[in-house]
C-alpha cells in the first residue's frame, strides 16, 4: 500500500473557508477514486489551524490518479492562498 501524510499550516484567518474544502476533497477521493482506501483529516487541539491527513492508496499509480483528478485540481487552486506552509511524506506500509 501507498501511503501519503500531509501536514499543513493553514493562514488562521482562512480556516474557516479551508476546512470545508478540505473535507469536500476528502470525501470526494473516498467516493470517486477506486484506489484511495482511506482519507483521513486530522486536527490538534493544541496546534491550531493545523491539519494533518492520512492518506491509503492501492499503489502510486493510484496516488497519481488522485493528484489528476478534477475534484483534487480544484481543491489545490482554491486553497493554494490558504496555505501558509506543507510537509508531505510517501511512505509504504508493511503491515497490516
Amino acid at each position: 500500500m501507498h501511503v501519503v501524510t500531509v501536514e499543513f499550516a493553514i493562514v488562521p484567518s482562512l480556516w474557516d473557508t479551508f476546512l470545508p474544502l478540505m473535507v469536500e476533497n476528502a470525501r470526494a477521493a473516498r467516493e470517486n477514486e477506486p484506489g484511495c482506501r482511506q482519507f483521513d483529516i486530522c486536527t490538534d487541539p493544541a496546534k491550531p489551524a493545523t491539519v494533518f491527513l492520512y492518506e491509503l492508496y492501492d499503489d502510486r499509480a493510484a496516488f497519481d490518479a488522485h493528484l489528476a483528478s478534477s475534484h483534487f485540481k480544484a481543491f489545490a487552486a482554491a486553497t493554494q492562498p490558504m496555505i501558509a506552509a506543507r510537509t508531505v511524506h510517501i511512505w509504504q506500509r508493511i503491515a497490516p
